[in-house]
């Protein structure tokens, strides 16, 4: 089975979601408390995420991979969607300041060839977070969630992937220690569990964050793609697009 944006938009409006990205979103602000006058990417689907920043970020792009799409219409705040190839996306070199990655790199065909995409398109002081499920946890063997569909990662995994393609690790982190049961009782305890959790259980968590930073000594690639990308804006309807964004403009 495969899962699409749909199936996502459909999970983050259930009890179960909402307690998920309550858990996620505490841990990214934690990691990004503030983005005032910078450009953000969100890839995969980041979308319930992004407006943590979006009043603060010079731009908001939310990029859904076209294999994730299937006609998907965002309901969160006016970011800007598009979908685009995960590896040939329509943003300028060096353009961005920071890339949040959440279930984008365990759908991806490729995950190295999404971040060598990502490192083209990061500024040389650049900041990427990415988020994946957790080999070690219930999440990633049960598809009664986004987190159960895909590759899962081991943190030492992730870690030597982001290395390999010319990142460093800056920082680490998880979240989401409650069970992905939909029982009420049991998500409203889910905060008490998220701080049990930290502390006796670090390894189980259902996701696995990691901070990246963009490793300057690695050389931009010189091999040209063709970019293709249709966008949709809310409220302004659908229109196409080729070529690359450059974030110049505050939406």
């Amino acid at each position: 089975m495969t899962a699409n944006a749909t199936d996502f938009a459909d999970f983050y409006r259930s009890a179960l979601g909402i307690a998920t990205s309550r858990l996620v979103r505490r841990k990214l602000r934690e990691f990004w408390p503030a983005l005032a006058t910078e450009n953000l990417l969100g890839l995969g689907y980041p979308n319930p995420y992004l407006d943590l920043w979006r009043l603060q970020a010079t731009r908001t792009i939310s990029i859904i991979p076209s294999q994730l799409w299937h006609a998907h219409r965002p309901r969160y705040g006016a970011t800007i969607t598009a979908t685009a190839d995960e590896d040939a996306l329509p943003i300028a070199d060096l353009s961005v300041d920071r890339v949040l990655v959440v279930h984008g790199l365990e759908h991806a065909d490729s995950a190295r060839r999404m971040l060598r995409e990502i490192w083209r398109i990061l500024a040389p002081a650049g900041r990427l977070v990415v988020i994946v499920p957790n080999r070690a946890s219930i999440w990633a063997y049960l598809q009664r969630t986004p987190f159960g569909y895909g590759q899962p990662y081991t943190a030492p995994q992730l870690e030597d992937l982001l290395k390999a393609v010319m990142f460093q690790v800056e920082r680490r982190g998880s979240a989401v220690y409650v069970p992905p049961l939909r029982f009420r009782p049991l998500l409203r305890g889910a905060e008490v569990m998220e701080r049990v959790g930290q502390r006796a259980l670090p390894g189980m968590s259902g996701v696995i964050m990691i901070e990246a930073a963009k490793d300057v000594a690695g050389l931009i690639p010189t091999i040209q793609t063709r970019r293709r990308v249709i966008v949709e804006s809310y409220p302004h309807g659908l229109h196409r697009q080729t070529g690359g964004a450059n974030f110049s403009s505050r939406q």
